[in-house]
């Protein structure tokens, strides 16, 4: 079937007629979908934990995790759903080699193109030959058990490890698979992402800038594949804040992230170095965390030893990782959000931080920065304060601009709230991208009929 009737195929109608609003109603005949992914849940990745939970009422879904449970920092919903995932790690690690023996017995021909074409790359580091090397092991095994599963369909939420095992799988299950792009996969990408592309029955992107980078990546494989389906807000309804924002002094700044080079936090602090040495009076948390337990380098130790030779430790709280089940209390106590991003030398940037909308959520004017598709969601003068990257004394005329406007603030984080709420909205997004799996699945087979 040609791509151009895609979109009329199968109508929208036929897709709302089928795809049900509660969990206990799922038909016959609704795709089976596998999510492969690391970890899940993971406290780091709400956006991925929402996204799964809500499409299992609209499809049948399982989740298969590479490696073993990571629960730490884990709300206490997703511990709730932990015992439902099909985990890897170590453990398994005999019975992958016993599946790769059989495989290569039963095909050897096509266990060795498989194995070619998966991991005989011109990788970047070892850790990124050593993550593509296991996600070989786990989609040789998961092959014959997705097969066992039902499963109709395999999606990998991230386009490196994950969707090498999601490719693998799939093609020894012989069924589709699909994976999605964001910020920092495309710059500096993975030796074998355009071959992903090309292989893959659609790449989902959860916001327009990426979505524009994907359609262009390489030799465009993705051209006609791309969709796009923006994350669902991951947080509960906001109630009534203990006080207004910039109701009395300090002003209390917030920023919320992995201690990852694209995050701009090093900059952050120089701008509060500009607002101390301007005596304004404000105290900032930078919560947060990183290191090479989450594969982030030395980034955390620059940023204290910043804050020392600043001597903003009086001015600047950093508590660490915070629980998302802690986070609505700590939105709810400040006044500002700063969301510092830039581009690193590699490439690599984030696409919209799930905190920057987070914060929008809670009402907080955010101010950031105008990298890849931040501009989406933080619009100048309507919902915060875009400066460039990089620039810290901008980043410090901003915070200033809204302590000295209050009125106008809390305006931009209300006009926030509302754009968040309409474009990230749980069920209209569960809703496309269960329709997007529906459609697409139907497409494949249809193209296997003809």
């Amino acid at each position: 079937m040609d791509e151009t009737a895609l979109e009329d195929f199968p109508a929208k109608a036929d897709i709302d007629a089928v795809i049900p609003d509660t969990p206990d109603m799922l038909p016959a005949g609704l795709p089976h979908v596998a999510y492969i992914l690391l970890w899940y849940p993971l406290f780091t990745q709400p956006f991925i934990f929402r996204e799964v939970e809500n499409l299992k009422q609209r499809l049948p879904v399982e989740v298969y995790s590479l490696y073993a449970s990571n629960l730490r920092c884990c709300s206490r919903e997703m511990l709730a759903v932990a015992p439902t995932v099909r985990t890897a790690g170590l453990k398994r690690l005999p019975a992958f080699f016993l599946e790769i023996l059989r495989c290569l017995a039963a095909a050897p021909k096509k266990f060795c193109r498989i194995f070619v074409r998966a991991l005989l790359r011109p990788w970047r580091s070892f850790e990124s030959f050593a993550e593509n090397l296991w996600a070989f092991y786990a989609g040789v095994a998961l092959g014959r058990q997705l097969r066992e599963d039902g499963i109709d369909m395999v999606y990998a939420p991230w386009p490196r490890g994950t969707a090498t095992a999601a490719w693998v799988a799939a093609d020894i299950a012989g069924i589709p698979f699909a994976t999605s792009a964001r910020g920092d996969n495309l710059e500096p990408a993975d030796p074998d992402m355009g071959a992903k592309f090309t292989a893959a029955l659609f790449i989902r992107a959860n916001n327009a800038a990426d979505r524009e980078r994907i359609a262009n990546f390489d030799r465009k494989q993705a051209k006609n594949k791309v969709e796009l389906v923006y994350n669902s807000l991951t947080l509960p309804a906001a109630g009534e804040r203990p006080r207004p924002i910039l109701a009395q002094n300090p002003v209390r700044l917030l920023a919320l992230g992995r201690f990852d080079v694209t995050k701009g936090f090093d900059v952050l602090l120089q701008a509060c170095g500009i607002l101390k040495g301007n005596g304004f009076d404000f105290r900032m948390t930078l919560a947060g965390g990183g290191g090479k337990v989450m594969g982030l380098g030395g980034m955390e130790r620059r940023l204290l030893t910043l804050r020392k030779e600043l001597n903003l430790e009086r001015h600047v709280s950093m508590p660490g990782l915070i629980s998302h089940d802690e986070l609505p209390g700590v939105l709810l106590d400040h006044d500002i959000f700063a969301a510092p991003c830039v581009v690193h030398a590699s490439g690599r940037r984030d696409g919209i931080p799930n905190t920057v909308i987070e914060a929008f959520a809670y009402g907080l004017p955010v101010v950031g920065t105008s990298v890849n598709a931040l501009p989406e969601v933080i619009r100048h003068h309507e919902t915060g304060l875009l400066v460039p990257p990089g620039n810290a004394q901008a980043l410090a005329d901003a915070v200033l601009w809204l302590a000295r406007h209050p009125a106008e603030a809390r305006i931009l984080g209300q006009n926030g709230r509302v754009l968040v709420s309409e474009m990230f909205d749980s069920a209209r997004n569960c809703r496309r991208l269960s329709e997007l799996f529906v459609r697409r699945y139907a497409l494949w087979k249809a193209s296997c009929a003809a």
